[in-house]
């Protein structure tokens, strides 16, 4: 484990993304069919024995039937670009995400594509949102990716491409590929000149805060969040969330990603974007990402409290106690990536220091994001089995 503190100023971050957005996003994501707050799961046992006073666990693993967080992201994502080309092809300012959802100007989109770089999520995200419009999907995904994700994406209509390499080489050939074929690209990973689409991504994922501040009483407030880095996406976007909604009791805010792909850990010691080479992938497939998404960063620089890097060992066993449950607590379906704070608060057991310079203690509130639930079922039955 690796423990860097950062020095936060708690910068407005409004410039980054209007808080505007995430009551647009809301309000739009929660008119979809389907649609239903997913649950924040009380964890008491586990808190007990992790030595927190209490555990809340968003479970995300049957959102839109996706089984992952993205599926907030991605797709309305998707229906901005669209809504948005309508108005200019046909002149109509007046054309909703509404009505790119319900089909309303098909015949309008023929030809239309859009295409992402992905680890599984967001692609099935992007393909789900593509096929609900009735447009061409295009996913890239590298080798490191299992062929039952790439199943769940063709099953949605997209047509994948094998990349060799990570999930950057990935993000590299999409890139080109969409400026050849004049494709719309639909990433969670901002950078220099793109950052229009991924603001809406983010404001997708600021649901799940919406939903938590509603799920919470005022005296259950959390002291801490922990949460996934990857990109910087997710982190970025409940960070300037959470802010936003709980002004100065905002919960002091931890980002965890795995050791061999600690992009934002390497950004926040330097001082700035530093990209990290993934010479070994992770077994939390979706944070295996080593370049940061800047929208992300620009947040969390001036934000975030604390960078935590940690190994893969405590990984598959989190995955098992969230399954089975701990000292009453429910069981939880959790894939790789959503156990990624368990797995932490697993390894501070035996870091007395940094979990004390965390501000973890019998008296800690803590949220976790359980960003995933069996994306790979094969994958996720063997763990669980100990096979």
């Amino acid at each position: 484990m690796k423990h860097f503190k950062n020095n936060p100023t708690y910068a407005n971050t409004d410039n980054v993304i209007s808080p505007s957005m995430f009551d647009q996003a809301y309000d739009r994501i929660s008119t979809w069919n389907g649609y239903t707050p997913s649950p924040l799961v009380r964890l008491s046992g586990l808190a007990r024995e992790l030595g927190v006073g209490e555990i809340y666990y968003k479970d995300e693993s049957e959102r839109f039937g996706l089984k992952s967080f993205k599926a907030l992201g991605g797709a309305y994502a998707v229906i901005h670009v669209l809504a948005e080309h309508l108005r200019v092809k046909i002149e109509d300012t007046t054309i909703t995400g509404a009505d790119v959802w319900s089909g309303k100007y098909a015949a309008h989109l023929n030809g239309f594509t859009v295409a992402t770089a992905t680890d599984g999520n967001h692609g099935r995200s992007v393909a789900w949102g593509a096929q609900q419009c009735g447009i061409n999907c295009k996913i890239y995904m590298h080798k490191g990716v299992s062929e039952s994700r790439a199943i769940a994406v063709e099953l949605l209509g997209a047509e994948v491409t094998w990349v060799d390499g990570n999930y950057d080489d990935s993000l590299i050939k999409v890139k080109r590929d969409a400026i050849e074929n004049e494709w719309h690209i639909i990433s969670d990973t901002s950078y220099e000149g793109y950052t229009y689409v991924p603001k809406y991504v983010m404001a997708g994922y600021t649901v799940m805060t919406k939903e938590i501040m509603d799920q919470l009483e005022d005296d259950q407030i959390p002291t801490h969040i922990i949460i996934q880095g990857g990109v910087g996406g997710l982190a970025g976007a409940i960070c300037a969330h959470a802010a936003a909604i709980w002004g100065d009791r905002r919960p002091k805010f931890i980002v965890v990603e795995p050791e061999t792909a600690d992009c934002l850990f390497q950004s926040a010691k330097v001082g700035r974007p530093k990209m990290v080479h993934i010479d070994t992938e992770t077994l939390m497939g979706g944070l295996s990402c080593g370049e940061v998404s800047l929208l992300g960063w620009n947040i969390l620089k001036d934000n975030a409290d604390d960078f935590v890097s940690i190994s893969d060992d405590n990984v598959k066993t989190a995955m098992r106690i969230m399954a089975l449950g701990l000292g009453g607590d429910a069981g939880v379906e959790a894939g790789e990536s959503a156990v990624a704070g368990v797995a932490m608060m697993m390894e501070l057991k035996d870091r007395g220091a940094v979990k004390a310079d965390l501000g973890l203690d019998e008296n800690s509130r803590v949220l976790l994001f359980g960003t995933e639930g069996a994306t790979d079922q094969k994958l996720y039955d063997e763990i669980i089995s100990g096979s």
